[in-house]
């Protein structure tokens, strides 16, 4: 069988965007081009690989099956035709889809923005948000990027720790404990709390740190973003802890009020994760350099401003 590399380039490119329309704006032809392509890609494989339904493409049961094959097929192509191509950001055209904690988009996504269209202003930025489960779009392929407190656990998952936080009770400034004279374990223990889960859970870390001292808390209620945590605590005797860094400007927006922790608990991590398919791919290598410094330093910053 002839092989021609650009049907794996096309295939890719419409498992990707899931439309022809969307896989010809990608890789800059004609939609009547891609949809040539597509009509190739089918009597190839012998499948439909996209069949329509009511406005929409959906890909086949084949077609998902081999999605991640062929990115990583094209991706090793790639690497193999173009090993010592120099990255050049000026004319650079690229989308990179990053699923990051939303505290953390608040705390590093300006500044990486900015950065990006300094350096690079043909790549765009597609900030999405976080699930309720865990899902593998980076497995896939569908994600460049993760920011949270999360150290993945499959192999083929990289991870850097770019950034620590400590933990911080917040309250509303008429708290009965903003302005005692010290907020004991037990104290805090004894309060409502709040708890921030994309998952809902009631309990975490702080939990078994208490138990240890043989205390409990009562957790009310769950909420899905930090900022939607600090909003039940504005207007309530409610307390949430959270980590120092993500919480320091938008506490002092909402006029809260940030006091330590009255116990030892390790600090929050920053993990910055991808899939190893990229370890190696310029743009990429790129990107990351540019996320760690855009979440180490806020970070950093305001960790050492609140001490």
């Amino acid at each position: 069988m002839q092989l021609d590399l650009n049907l794996l380039a096309a295939l890719d490119a419409l498992l990707e965007e899931g439309s022809v329309t969307g896989a010809a704006e990608r890789l800059h032809v004609t939609a009547p081009a891609m949809s040539r392509s597509l009509g190739r890609i089918r009597r190839t494989t012998g499948d439909q690989i996209l069949v329509r339904t009511g406005r929409t493409m959906t890909p086949t049961p084949y077609a998902i099956a081999v999605r991640e094959q062929v990115h990583d097929l094209l991706q090793q192509v790639r690497s193999v035709l173009a090993p010592s191509r120099e990255l050049d950001l000026a004319i650079l055209e690229r989308t990179f889809t990053l699923r990051w904690h939303d505290s953390l988009v608040a705390l590093g996504g300006p500044a990486l923005l900015a950065e990006v269209r300094r350096q690079a202003p043909g790549v765009r930025l597609r900030f999405i948000a976080e699930s309720s489960i865990d899902t593998p779009e980076l497995r896939r392929g569908e994600v460049d990027l993760e920011a949270n407190a999360n150290r993945p656990t499959q192999p083929e998952i990289r991870a850097d720790q770019v950034a620590e936080t400590r933990q911080v009770i917040v309250m509303r400034q008429g708290h009965p404990l903003a302005h005692a004279k010290a907020v004991t374990a037990a104290r805090y223990a004894e309060a409502e709390h709040i708890t921030i889960s994309r998952r809902g859970r009631f309990d975490n870390a702080l939990d078994e740190a208490l138990a240890r001292l043989g205390l409990t808390r009562r957790v009310v209620a769950t909420a899905p973003t930090e900022g939607a945590g600090l909003e039940f605590v504005r207007d309530s005797d409610l307390l949430v802890t959270a980590p120092e860094s993500t919480t320091h400007s938008a506490a002092a927006d909402l006029g809260l009020v940030l006091l330590p922790l009255p116990f030892e608990l390790p600090p929050a991590p920053v993990y910055l994760s991808w899939h190893q398919r990229y370890d190696t791919d310029p743009a990429h290598v790129w990107l990351r350099d540019l996320a760690r410094t855009a979440l180490a330093g806020p970070t950093r910053d305001r960790n050492q401003a609140t001490r």
